[in-house]
């Protein structure tokens, strides 16, 4: 039986608290906010991005038909086809055959794939990490992008939603969240997971720094 409306999305708000903070302060964040990391350094951020997005929207395929999980596939979210415009741009028509996975990319993959896959608690748990935050400090990062280097565009699809309301969308995927009817012991794999995708994004976050900072 699932907890009173609204519960959830608390509790959500407050285990991701402290990895939406520590990833927001990361140099290479930083660095990319303000322009002082080459444009290379954000196209690596691109590719890393791209390889989790295909294993997460593979997840979504393969999750459509789960009775909670496909109240989570919002096609209107999918950024594989953003992503590989912005890689043709950054890297050219060969953009493929350039970009590799860094090791912490492949142990989030390898993460995503044992969890989101077969069960609705780890297909929410990576989806909402990684969309709602693309829905909000995306939308903060994104808007930095464009200024420090001047994209015109192209270069940063990524970030833009077409259609979609981010902060409507963000109070409509809360709802959709609390009025799922998981047991107590549901919810906490599901946020045990959650805490376990911030850890890996925040691992990737410290290998890019650590090759650009």
């Amino acid at each position: 039986m699932s907890l009173m409306a609204g519960v959830l999305s608390a509790r959500l708000r407050e285990v991701t608290r402290e990895g939406r903070e520590i990833a927001r302060r990361s140099r290479y964040v930083e660095g990319l906010a303000t322009g002082r990391l080459p444009l290379a350094a954000y196209a690596e951020m691109a590719a890393q991005h791209w390889f989790v997005y295909e294993t997460l929207e593979l997840s979504a395929a393969a999750m459509a038909d789960d009775p909670i999980a496909r109240h989570f596939v919002y096609p209107e979210l999918f950024r594989i086809p953003a992503l590989e415009a912005d890689l043709r741009f950054l890297y050219g028509a060969r953009w493929q055959s350039r970009i590799t996975a860094l090791p912490a990319t492949t142990t989030y993959c390898t993460r995503i794939r044992s969890a989101a896959f077969d069960r609705a608690t780890g297909y929410v748990a990576h989806h909402c990490t990684r969309y709602l935050g693309d829905l909000s400090g995306g939308q903060w990062l994104g808007a930095k992008l464009v200024a420090a280097y001047g994209f015109n565009r192209h270069g940063y699809r990524f970030f833009v939603f077409e259609g979609v309301d981010p902060p409507l969308f963000r109070a409509r995927y809360r709802d959709q969240l609390n009025s799922v009817p998981w047991s107590r012991a549901e919810q906490n794999a599901f946020l045990d997971e959650v805490s376990a995708a911030y850890r890996l994004n925040l691992e990737l976050l410290a290998e890019l720094e650590e090759r650009w900072c």
